[in-house]
């Protein structure tokens, strides 16, 4: 018996601001995954002739586009992510075959063999995100271990990564001399008792934790030479 969940899927985080996204079908699994793709600020088209009282409202309130009809060939132009959530299996598989032949991202609604893209379970922090997949082999199981890392992952989590994300960008805005020089600035930062700080209550200002761990002084020590080195990823 050949194992139907053999080939991984490769994990990514889409920036989808100012993406066409097209969800076809106007039911509440749709309204579901509009209002997702909405969160991550996607410019939403809904195909369907008949849409819930939600989906409506997003209408009214000029948040999404809505054609009120049937799928028909030529509605996924521009697309880069396509929803389908239809009870028709011959709209599915057209919405399906139609986003291939584009190189769109599509996803048919539990009909995996009709997807190119699955949606994780995911813990979301503000910019931390955790994304935890079984390949659609097990959904509860990834429903559970969400619930685990939701319990483990507070939302003291929020503040710290942003503020993470502020002492980075002062860093690399400020501090001369590329990854030699940063890579142990950051690895200092991220062993020390901020963490524990933010979790008493407090959350430091950006400003006083660049100074706490780069100090003024240190600053006109770093070589000059290599101003230009590109930021370190991570």
């Amino acid at each position: 018996m050949s194992d139907p969940y053999a080939d991984p899927y490769y994990p990514v985080f889409l920036n989808l601001r100012g993406r066409l996204a097209v969800v076809v079908g106007g039911g509440s699994v749709a309204e579901r995954k509009i209002t997702t793709l909405l969160e991550y600020g996607a410019d939403v088209v809904c195909v369907a002739p008949l849409v819930t009282p939600g989906i409506e409202a997003l209408v009214v309130q000029g948040l999404i586009e809505h054609q009120d009809r049937g799928y028909v060939r030529g509605d996924l132009a521009g697309a880069l992510i396509v929803v389908c959530a239809t009870d028709s299996t011959e709209v599915n598989r057209a919405v399906y075959q139609e986003a291939e032949g584009q190189g769109c991202l599509v996803n048919v609604v539990d009909v995996p063999e009709l997807c190119n893209f699955i949606v994780p379970s995911i813990v979301k922090r503000g910019p931390l995100q955790i994304a935890i997949s079984t390949a659609g082999a097990a959904p509860a199981v990834a429903k559970r271990i969400r619930c685990d890392l939701e319990e483990q992952y507070g939302q003291e989590w929020e503040c710290y990564v942003r503020l993470l994300g502020q002492v980075r960008s002062l860093i690399l805005d400020r501090v001369p001399g590329g990854e030699p020089v940063r890579k142990p600035i950051f690895e200092a930062i991220a062993a020390s008792d901020l963490f524990e700080r933010v979790m008493g209550g407090v959350c430091p200002d950006p400003e006083d934790v660049f100074r706490e761990f780069v100090p003024a002084g240190a600053v006109p020590l770093v070589p000059q030479g290599d101003v230009s080195a590109p930021p370190e990823g991570g």
